[in-house]
């Protein structure tokens, strides 16, 4: 009996939906890890109510009825890359920073493309709030907390700070990981280098060699020379956040809390104290999957064909040409931006228990760098606007 790949039956079925699922799509025109995740197996295949279509390997009949379900469909995806377009315009719009929008929103515009017709302002902002104000403990409660368990909170950074230092692999072998065969691998669809770079904790090392003087600085995580435990925080402001490493408890945590759905005091002391020992964590990160992103991240950054992929993306756009013609520099400082965006991101999935695995790591590396270009395009046009 002949049997095909799932992957592949996924993979030739979606290229069919063409352009109309592109925001559901990879670079390569393949769905993303999290649209498959999210929106393809839980609410178009459903592999738990139909166990056949959930195999690794599967029937000439099985595959035949798998992309039958995924054509049927392709009207319902189209419409859900609309809203999720529609919804990522509007949080641009309102200055929404928390979370990722993939996993915030998928699922969300899947059901509007079901229940709400065509796209429009209104509804993505209904559900945008929806969203955003689902939790229970708020940002104001969080200060308050903090306020009030100040000296506490201090001591279990500071706890956390000298229990690090006493890791195995000492802060004084600082020389990191070649990890640019690993990024290399990831930008070319390859997976098989991520799980053994997690194994060797090679996350780790690359994260603890930013101790050494200017290292973090460079990459963009920190102003200070050396990285230092953070403050508490008193104040916290989306449009004046420090570099990631500079961050207080606070900052760290304000932009996130309410969108966590976590409720109480107890709830909420747990949440500041996790934060506290992620701070002082190699990459100020507490999975070793994220400190193997964060370090590819940077591998891919300097160069090798990872870089070129990333590269290209920036070559592409129509203000980096112009700003080049007009002797500017339009990409200046942002490698740091991105490595920012990317240790955002993955802080955010820490905090929401999303784990990482090696089959995201390099759309969470592309995704942050589109991210920042769409940014500058954005403050680009902005430019010529008032010009």
């Amino acid at each position: 009996m002949t049997h095909t790949p799932r992957t592949t039956v996924i993979a030739e079925t979606w290229l069919e939906l063409r352009d109309g699922v592109r925001p559901l799509s990879n670079a390569a025109g393949l769905p993303l890890a999290r649209t498959k995740k999210l929106i393809l197996d839980p609410l178009v295949i459903r592999p738990a109510q139909r166990p056949h279509l959930g195999h690794a390997l599967l029937t000439e009949d099985a595959a035949g009825e798998l992309r039958e379900r995924i054509r049927a469909a392709g009207g319902d995806l189209a419409s859900t890359a609309a809203w999720f377009t529609m919804m990522k315009t509007r949080r641009r719009a309102r200055g929404i920073t928390s979370g990722s929008p993939q996993d915030l929103y998928f699922q969300k515009a899947y059901e509007l493309a079901k229940t709400a017709g065509e796209p429009a302002e209104a509804a993505a902002d209904a559900a945008l709030d929806e969203v955003h104000d689902s939790g229970r403990v708020t940002a104001a409660e969080l200060r308050e907390f903090l306020a009030s368990t100040a000296v506490a909170v201090s001591a279990a950074i500071d706890e956390a700070w000298a229990t690090e230092r006493r890791e195995p692999g000492p802060l004084g072998d600082l020389a990191p990981p070649d990890l640019a065969p690993l990024a290399d691998d990831l930008a070319a669809g390859g997976f098989d280098d991520f799980d053994g770079a997690v194994a060797a904790g090679e996350g780790s090392a690359s994260g603890r060699a930013l101790a050494a003087p200017g290292a973090a600085r460079r990459a963009g995580m920190t102003a200070r020379e050396i990285p230092e435990p953070p403050a508490v925080g008193e104040e916290a402001s989306k449009a004046r956040l420090p570099d990631p490493f500079d961050r207080s408890i606070l900052e760290r945590l304000f932009q996130q809390v309410s969108s966590l759905g976590i409720e109480g005091t107890r709830a909420l002391a747990a949440l500041v104290d996790e934060e506290a020992r992620r701070s002082a964590r190699p990459w100020q990160l507490a999975a070793e999957e994220s400190r193997v992103v964060m370090a590819a991240g940077l591998a891919a950054l300097a160069g090798g064909s990872a870089g070129a992929i990333l590269d290209g993306r920036w070559q592409r756009e129509a203000f980096v040409r112009r700003a080049l013609r007009e002797g500017v520099d339009a990409r200046s400082g942002a490698r740091e931006a991105v490595l920012r965006r990317l240790w955002a991101r993955l802080q955010g999935r820490e905090l929401r228990r999303l784990p990482v695995d090696a089959s995201e790591a390099w759309d969470l590396i592309d995704g942050a760098t589109r991210s920042v270009i769409l940014d500058r395009r954005d403050a680009a046009k902005a430019r010529m606007g008032r010009a």
